[in-house]
């Protein structure tokens, strides 16, 4: 009897079962779509013309869109950060409700609405005019009680718009520490201030590459140029230290660490780097600006750097696929090479001196690219013996039109090299220049390729 009825309480459950299966199924839309849910708004992201934000601090900002370009205009006029406008402008045009958690509450301050934490209102270019009031989190974080001004009830909005929404002015502001256009920059000036430090000064004529002026007249190294010129671009302001320097003592910015001027046609843009700041930061101020404001102290390790950082130190700019003509010269013998297209197109080097030849094509291409990877490791003054007035080897290639001369110098152990139209002397690694030499001698070495007879 007892194991009839447990059976009957289990077939009673399990008929309940099926039936709450069976009208939750019913109700669910066809194919299994997660159900719709209502939007907050109805409204395009690109009509939205004026947005007012307060965050949680309080702080109120207003913004406003003329000819497609956003300004922020209240508390202070000034350029705003498109990414953080953009995200709030998309999130209003697509802000879903969850839920509706009541739809005449008594008491509003429960969900942190008396008096709301986040305030996210806009205008569109017709007028129409809406608000969203945001109050606290839910217990579980994973949304936010709101409501809209003209409306009692109380809805459910994802909890990751917490983030988007509450901005303060300086979060809503352009935080960029200098504004140039990058393909017009043609100038480059660093000067650090401690006893170890330069003044270093590039320029770039357009269509050639970027030289220093200062200390040296010499070739600049492209890369680590152009990459100060775009950490300059890119870096972002931390804080604002204060609207005006009063006393510019105060952040070390009456004798500057580090100042740094970009010249872009006829504009020039300075920044100037005091002293650090809190928060691994370093104020700094930009030269047509009055406020002081803070930015990663990373920075200045990036851009102050020693002047041999910031020269070219590779000896040849050939590269073996582009060399045309090399012709070598050590001690008493000179050898020169060419290269050639045969007659099915194909194009090969031959010895053209002192005896024409035909050479092995992988040790030409070693050769060349033994050579074509020589690089400064230094540039000593101009007191050290460096024995390029009895020069050990001489290289002269051409390529692409150009013509380069490089001659090499051993002193004791060192060896140095000095190219055609720089300053003084750099010091090699003198195993690399015992590598080159070595391919030269394999080169020469090698038997010449029997050339097939004609039939």
């Amino acid at each position: 009897m007892r194991g009839f009825r447990s059976t009957l309480i289990l077939l009673v459950i399990f008929l309940g079962l099926l039936a709450y299966i069976y009208f939750y199924e019913s109700k669910r839309p066809a194919g299994g779509a997660p159900e719709t849910k209502a939007k907050v708004f109805t409204v395009e992201s690109d009509k939205i013309a004026e947005l007012s934000v307060k965050a949680a601090s309080g702080e109120r900002s207003e913004l406003k869109k003329s000819g497609g370009k956003w300004t922020l205009v209240k508390p202070e006029p000034t350029g705003v950060d498109e990414s953080e406008l953009s995200s709030i402008t998309s999130s209003l045009a697509n802000l879903e409700i969850q839920r509706v958690l009541e739809d005449n509450p008594t008491d509003l301050k429960q969900y942190g609405l008396a008096e709301a934490r986040l305030e996210v209102g806009y205008k569109t270019e017709s007028g129409d005019a809406k608000r969203l009031l945001i109050g606290d989190k839910t217990a579980t974080g994973g949304d936010l009680y709101a409501k809209l001004p003209d409306e009692r009830r109380v809805f459910l909005i994802s909890g990751f718009l917490d983030g988007t929404f509450n901005k303060t002015p300086f979060n809503l502001r352009d935080k960029s520490i200098l504004k140039f256009e990058r393909e017009k920059v043609d100038a480059l000036e660093i000067d650090a201030a401690d006893p170890n430090g330069s003044h270093m000064r590039f320029g770039k004529k357009a269509g050639e590459d970027w030289t220093m002026a200062r200390p040296v007249a010499a070739r600049a190294d492209v890369p680590a140029v152009e990459g100060v010129i775009g950490r300059l671009q890119s870096a972002q302001m931390k804080s604002i230290a204060a609207s005006e320097a009063a006393k510019p003592s105060e952040y070390g910015l009456d004798k500057p660490a580090l100042t740094v001027t970009i010249g872009a046609a006829s504009a020039r843009h300075q920044l100037t780097i005091g002293k650090e700041a809190p928060e691994s930061a370093v104020y700094a101020r930009e030269a047509s600006r009055p406020m002081v404001f803070t930015v990663d102290k990373s920075i200045v390790d990036d851009i102050k750097k020693p002047v041999v950082d910031f020269r070219d130190k590779d000896l040849f700019k050939f590269r073996s696929f582009n060399a045309e003509r090399l012709e070598l010269t050590r001690a008493k013998d000179t050898w020169v090479f060419e290269k050639s297209k045969g007659a099915g197109g194909e194009e090969k080097w031959k010895q053209v001196a002192p005896a024409p030849k035909d050479v092995d094509t992988a040790k030409m291409d070693t050769l060349l690219m033994k050579l074509s990877n020589l690089r400064a490791k230094s540039f000593p003054d101009a007191k050290v013996k460096t024995g390029l007035d009895s020069p050990v080897l001489t290289v002269k290639a051409r390529f692409d039109g150009k013509e380069e001369r490089v001659m090499f110098g051993r002193s004791g152990d060192n060896v140095y090299a000095s190219r055609g139209g720089d300053p003084g002397a750099a010091q090699i690694e003198a195993s690399d220049f015992t590598d080159s030499n070595k391919a030269l001698d394999d080169l020469n070495a090698a038997p010449a390729p029997e050339t097939p007879k004609k039939p």
